[in-house]
């Protein structure tokens, strides 16, 4: 009996802990901060450029990713859960971009990203079935943005590049994972 009020604090220590992480309508979910051994760590960024070959951050539009912006991504990838982020500088400011991981390399045409990367087992574009990195800058052009899926990448075919939209995602209808033109793309590869 006397291990009990030790397991009792250690219980209430570990619910405390977890108390914040909940998900859609209050369900609790696990706190998962680790990519698990083996998982995919995928990253990218740099200053945007005209195309070119090998380049791993291309601006396809100066006048909405001026010279001199830069991003950093990484996105990771456990078992079951996926994480990504971005990070901008010298982006318009004041303004929303949509942004979403896509399942190609960047190219010389904004269309060499291809479709953006879903999970297998969803055939409509939702922020649960896709990776959405919507951001809308600060009055200095910054900006950085998180999405967290409870999917994993599937094997051997991870997301291979980010690309920044001119305009915001539309979350529904059947334009839904719409952003308008493809300004600006990061390649990203293993980490």
């Amino acid at each position: 009996m006397r291990r009990l009020p030790w397991i009792l604090t250690a219980v209430t220590l570990l619910a405390a802990a977890c108390g914040g992480q909940s998900g859609p309508e209050g369900r609790a979910r696990p706190a998962v901060h680790d990519v698990t051994p083996g998982g995919t760590v995928l990253s990218g960024g740099g200053t945007f450029g005209a195309p070119a070959p090998r380049a791993t951050a291309i601006a396809y539009d100066r006048a909405l990713v001026p010279p001199g912006a830069w991003a950093r991504v990484t996105a990771e990838s456990g078992a079951v859960l996926s994480t990504a982020k971005v990070e901008v500088r010298g982006f318009l400011p004041g303004r929303t971009y949509g942004v979403h991981l896509h399942v190609n390399p960047c190219g010389a045409d904004p269309d060499d990203a291809g479709p953006h990367y879903r999970d297998g087992h969803h055939s409509h574009a939702s922020a649960a079935s896709e990776v959405w990195l919507d951001f809308t800058t600060d009055r200095r052009g910054a900006a950085s943005a998180t999405a967290k899926q409870d999917w994993a990448f599937a094997p051997g075919r991870p997301p291979r590049s980010l690309v920044v939209h001119a305009e915001p995602t539309r979350t529904a209808g059947a334009d839904a994972g719409s952003a308008g033109p493809r300004v600006a793309c990061v390649t990203l590869a293993a980490s």
